[in-house]
């Protein structure tokens, strides 16, 4: 079968498979991710079309089942501690699957403000591991449940800030290497920080995340997303990149890899297909880069930033702007 095309069809059936053969090693190895890799595979499913191919109410079920009463949050399994990560899957699982009654909302934002540190920081949990991605998660849920105004932007614009490189890039952490999964939009020199995110595109068209790092499918997102916020999609060679994704695909078993004869896995198959649909590939719906969610969900919710993705190739006029 070729990969010069989306394998759609495959690419669902490998997502419903996930998680059926619970005696599995692998299933068991990977259970600190479960309620990430659900987010993964729903939002890829909805941005392929086929968001009722997954149990709507089982899905709800692991979710409240994830719930740790003693913290406040969610965990990628129950059982486990809950983490910042898994509880904004949680939310966009729900907020996606219109369900968001079943959170108990006080409490999941009392869990993430006690996360922000005194210097505007955010840990992922309890032992105090910091990360820039973590103060985004934390602003993402807190948007989607409506409470943004109750975190201390200030102090979190300040902490970038302090993440910022010379190079015009993000660390992870002050003085940390500039990252592609790292940035402000308020707080960058958008020409710089498009230069350096367009410098990330190798040979090949795939992207990596760092100087001389390896091509990986999943930075077609990380990358991708701050191109369309920032208007510079058209920095990059959108052709060779849509090729690049496409032959990472398993054109026997479904799934995408980070690159091509690597095992896939629903975290490269959700960001690859994320990647697709800001390039404006036919047939899929579009997805907000911001949020990392279905598009036309995010507007329902009154929540769509400025940003501009490539036309999608298969719709008459082309994609909006997105103001």
């Amino acid at each position: 079968m070729s990969t010069t095309e989306l394998l759609v069809p495959l690419h669902v059936k490998y997502i419903q498979s996930l998680g059926e053969n619970k005696d599995d090693l692998a299933y068991h190895l990977t259970a600190h991710l479960r309620l990430n890799a659900i987010y993964w595979g729903l939002t890829a499913l909805c941005i392929m079309g086929h968001q009722d191919a997954l149990d709507r109410e089982e899905m709800i079920k692991f979710v409240d089942d994830c719930w740790d009463d003693e913290i406040g949050g969610y965990a990628a399994h129950p059982g486990h501690d809950a983490h910042l990560l898994s509880t904004l899957s949680a939310i966009q699982i729900l907020t996606t699957q219109d369900a968001l009654e079943h959170v108990k909302v006080d409490r999941v934002v009392l869990f993430i403000l006690s996360l922000q540190q005194p210097d505007g920081s955010v840990a992922g949990d309890q032992w105090g591991e910091i990360d820039t991605r973590f103060l985004y998660c934390a602003v993402q849920a807190l948007s989607l449940l409506g409470r943004l105004d109750e975190f201390n932007k200030e102090k979190a614009v300040a902490y970038l800030r302090r993440c910022r490189n010379f190079d015009g890039g993000f660390g992870s952490s002050p003085g940390g290497e500039s990252h592609a999964a790292q940035g402000n939009l308020h707080e960058v020199d958008e020409q710089m920080l498009g230069w350096w995110l367009a410098e990330r595109q190798v040979p090949n068209g795939g992207f990596n995340g760092r100087p001389e790092k390896l091509e990986d499918v999943c930075y077609s997102f990380w990358v991708l997303s701050v191109l369309a916020i920032l208007r510079k999609m058209t920095w990059i060679d959108s052709e060779k990149l849509t090729t690049f994704i496409l032959s990472a695909q398993d054109p026997e078993g479904g799934g995408i890899a980070d690159r091509p004869g690597d095992m896939v896995d629903v975290f490269h198959t959700h960001f690859g297909v994320a990647g697709l649909s800001l390039l404006g590939y036919p047939g899929l719906n579009d997805l907000d880069p911001v949020y990392c969610m279905p598009a036309e969900l995010i507007k329902r919710k009154g929540l769509t930033k400025a940003w501009l993705a490539l036309p999608r190739r298969d719709a008459i006029g082309g994609k909006p702007d997105h103001e």
